[in-house]
C-alpha cells in the first residue's frame, strides 16, 4: 500500500457525506500507515439523558474509524469491509468539548481485520477503549 496523507484524509471526507458520520459530525483528522484518527464533538445531539457522552456514540465512533481503516488495507475496488464485533469499555464520563478516536490494527488477516480504536478527551485521557472486528469481503457486482 502507497500512503498518501492528504488522499486518505479526501477520501474518508467524501465517503462520510450523507451518512452517520456526518449525522454525528466526525471528521477524519489524521492518519500514517498504521493509524486513522477521527473526531466528534460532544454536545447535547450526542448526550444520553443525564448530560453525558452516549456510549452508543462513543461506538459509532469507533467503528467509523476502525471500518474507515479497513478499507486502506484491502483493495476498495475489489474488496468491502463489513463491522462483524465490537466491544466497548467505558471508562470515563465526558459532557462537552470533543473526543479523538485513534484506530490501530491489532491483527491485519486476508479476511479479518482486528483494530484497537482509543478514544481520548482534549488531554489525552482515555474515555473509552473498543476493539473492532472487520470481514474483509469480495466486492459484489451492483
Amino acid at each position: 500500500m502507497i500512503f498518501e496523507k492528504d488522499k486518505v484524509l479526501a477520501m474518508c471526507k467524501e465517503f462520510s457525506k450523507n451518512t452517520l458520520m456526518e449525522t454525528l459530525s466526525i471528521e477524519f483528522i489524521d492518519c500514517g500507515p498504521d493509524f486513522l484518527v477521527a473526531k466528534m464533538p460532544v454536545t447535547p445531539t450526542v448526550h444520553q439523558p443525564m448530560g453525558l457522552l452516549h456510549g452508543g456514540a462513543s461506538v459509532a465512533l469507533a467503528e467509523s474509524v476502525g471500518s474507515a481503516a479497513s478499507i486502506f488495507f484491502a483493495d476498495p475496488t475489489k474488496f468491502e469491509v463489513r463491522g462483524i464485533e465490537i466491544s466497548a469499555n467505558h471508562v470515563k464520563a465526558k459532557r462537552n468539548g470533543e473526543v479523538t478516536a485513534t484506530a490501530r490494527m491489532l491483527h491485519q488477516g486476508k479476511s479479518i481485520h482486528l483494530w484497537e480504536i482509543k478514544i481520548c478527551d482534549e488531554s489525552g485521557q482515555l474515555i473509552s477503549i473498543c476493539k473492532l472486528t472487520n470481514m474483509i469481503i469480495p466486492k459484489r457486482a451492483q
